[in-house]
């Protein structure tokens, strides 16, 4: 009996030791820059809770860099009508261009993850007299775990969304992705954006806002899903119409529903 074991063994590593290449040659380390896109069709643009196009349709896209030491960078954009869609506000361009980058990377080899970066709004277009831009720039540091994740951001710039001394503002994301079968996702996120300083303090225009959605992937790296969105709290001056005490055409702070196809290359 020892003696089969050791023929068998032997047997095993020749066999395994034979294998060894072919599995090496497979195994492809991964590359060290990667470069890829994404564009999107929206029936509205949400950003915390809140339309960014009167719920109108939004086409939305961009490009990200990444590298295997963990540094990335990218660059994304959407058409927007909010700053223009305001009675008091009545200005302003009609598009948002974000840039972003960071660095991210796993705890050792566990499954929780870690990134930090910095991520500038830039809204073109001047606003109207007595009123600032809404360019903004917040600094933020998330920590992940499977298809759990939670993101701090954190302005740095005076102004914050057209809100004028602003800085030190923050908003706090808690999103759970979840996988319910092949291809198809369940999402789930709170968020709590707190305004500080200035006239429009944490106060008044502070709020909580919640999603709940699915995801499906197609072939060809198309993407469709949907998701309903809501907030609570958000003051009517801020986010209403006329009637709530705001300036806009609608309260865009309202529950609403969102479908979108997407695709990333």
């Amino acid at each position: 009996m020892f003696k089969k074991t050791i023929i068998a063994g032997l047997t095993a590593a020749a066999l395994g030791a034979g294998m060894a290449p072919a599995l090496a040659a497979d195994a492809a380390p991964p590359p060290e820059h990667t470069l890829t896109g994404n564009v999107g069709l929206y029936s509205q643009y949400i950003f915390r809770g809140l339309t960014q196009t009167n719920r109108e349709p939004a086409i939305q896209g961009g490009f990200d860099y990444a590298h295997s030491s963990g540094f990335y960078a990218g660059t994304w954009a959407s058409n927007v009508s909010w700053l223009r869609d305001s009675a008091a506000y009545m200005a302003g361009g009609s598009g948002e261009f974000d840039f972003y980058g960071g660095y991210k990377g796993t705890f050792g080899k566990s499954d929780f993850t870690y990134d930090l970066g910095a991520l500038y709004y830039w809204y073109p277009g001047d606003p109207a007299p007595g009123f600032v831009k809404a360019d903004t720039l917040e600094i933020y540091a998330a920590l992940g775990w499977k298809w759990l994740s939670a993101k701090f951001s954190y302005a740095v710039t005076d102004d914050v969304f057209g809100f004028a001394g602003a800085d030190g503002s923050y908003y706090l994301d808690l999103t759970a992705t979840v996988p319910v079968m092949d291809k198809l996702n369940f999402i789930a996120h709170w968020g709590m954006q707190e305004f500080r300083g200035g006239t429009f303090n944490n106060d008044l225009c502070s709020y909580k806002d919640w999603k709940l959605g699915l995801t499906y992937a197609l072939p060809k790296d198309f993407t469709i899903g949907f998701f309903y969105s809501d907030t609570s709290n958000a003051s009517g001056v801020c986010y209403g119409t006329p009637a709530e005490g705001g300036t806009y055409p609608r309260n865009i702070a309202k529950g609403t529903g969102t479908v979108y196809i997407s695709k990333t290359f």
